[in-house]
């Protein structure tokens, strides 16, 4: 790769933010520089500029706002963001640096009230964290809220779920600056994975089971990190160190499912998003995932969803039209990515 002048960052945070909302999105960055260079200049700003104190009570040091030679804008929200008035000072300055051209403007958890209150979203696509989904769609019923995904693209407009997918959302943007290798090596550093899929869902058939058995929460992690391989009963049985008939009983006492529906749910959980973007063919997607073909597939999603994958994609917000947002033009949507019998689960 030839040698570019560093991107500026600038981390918005506002009172009682969440310091791993801040932490999560600002540390790839910094590891990115640590591997290789100075290839980003990170700023950490404010509206006064000065100590800001987080929800944790922990202060941090920052600048005072400002827009000049900025890259890529993150909006840390604060612990109150999404229940109390917004101030007029943050939507300003983040509405100014969009306008002023500014490359990307990136938000995480709560952060996306900011930048919906200052218009950004209008009619774009958009998440925040699970639990604050419902009230950003009813304070804001102009945007296209989706608190599945873990991160959303629209056009400049990047936005993120909670805490964690900050990483996510970083690992990501570092891939789109310096390609998959710097961002894999980042992952490595962070002991990631190599980044999940902004389509993956925020909470997961997983999450929803989590069973207290840990041959069996072993066996479902080996399922999630392998959807794309062939799952045989006799294969996780295996891996639980059971016979096939032990393994059997033990897994849907502990969950309430067979295996092989356990993984068909989360091909189909895996898929979806993909489906709705319609970036991709689905036979393409059927293969990705762990499916033999589009047909099997589709029949999945009728047992999961009581769809197929093309009335989902018809139905996707991706395919509508959309009005112009302030100060900024429609774009198509660009959100990012993450069968079998009773017997086996291939």
């Amino acid at each position: 790769m030839t040698h570019r002048a560093a991107l500026t960052l600038g981390f918005f945070i506002t009172p009682k933010f969440t310091l791993l909302d801040l932490s999560g999105a600002l540390e790839p960055f910094h590891l990115a520089n640590w591997l290789g260079g100075e290839r980003y200049r990170i700023r950490v700003f404010s509206i006064a500029g000065g100590e800001v104190r987080s929800a944790e009570g922990v202060t941090v040091g920052s600048e005072a706002a400002d827009m000049e030679g900025l890259d890529t804008l993150f909006v840390i929200g604060g612990e109150y963001t999404a229940e109390e008035p917004i101030r007029a000072a943050d939507t300003a300055f983040v509405r100014a640096s969009f306008n002023a051209g500014v490359r990307r403007v990136a938000s995480v958890c709560v952060g996306a009230f900011i930048l919906a209150e200052a218009g950004l979203l209008d009619g774009r696509r958009a998440t925040t964290h699970w639990m604050y989904a419902p009230e950003l769609q009813k304070r804001y019923p102009r945007i296209h809220v989706d608190g599945d995904r873990i991160f959303t693209q629209d056009d400049r407009i990047w936005t993120s779920a909670g805490i964690t997918a900050g990483i996510d959302l970083a690992l990501s943007l570092i891939e789109e600056d310096l390609g998959k290798t710097v961002a894999r090596a980042v992952a490595r550093q962070l002991v990631v994975y190599h980044r999940r899929a902004g389509g993956q869902m925020q909470f997961s058939s997983l999450l929803r089971l989590d069973p207290d058995s840990d041959r069996i929460r072993g066996v479902m992690s080996f399922i999630r990190d392998n959807l794309s391989s062939s799952l045989p009963l006799e294969r996780l049985a295996d891996i639980a160190n059971l016979s096939i008939r032990q393994f059997s009983r033990a897994f849907f006492k502990a969950t309430g499912s067979t295996p092989a529906k356990l993984v068909e749910r989360l091909r189909v959980e895996t898929a979806k998003p993909r489906v709705e973007e319609n970036r991709e063919s689905l036979s393409a997607i059927a293969r990705s995932v762990g499916f033999t073909d589009a047909d099997r597939m589709r029949q999945a999603f009728l047992r999961v969803l009581g769809k197929t994958p093309r009335t989902i994609r018809k139905s996707s917000p991706a395919q509508e039209p959309r009005p112009v947002s302030n100060g900024a033009s429609p774009s198509a949507s660009q959100t990012h990515k993450g069968s079998g019998s009773e017997r086996g689960a291939s």
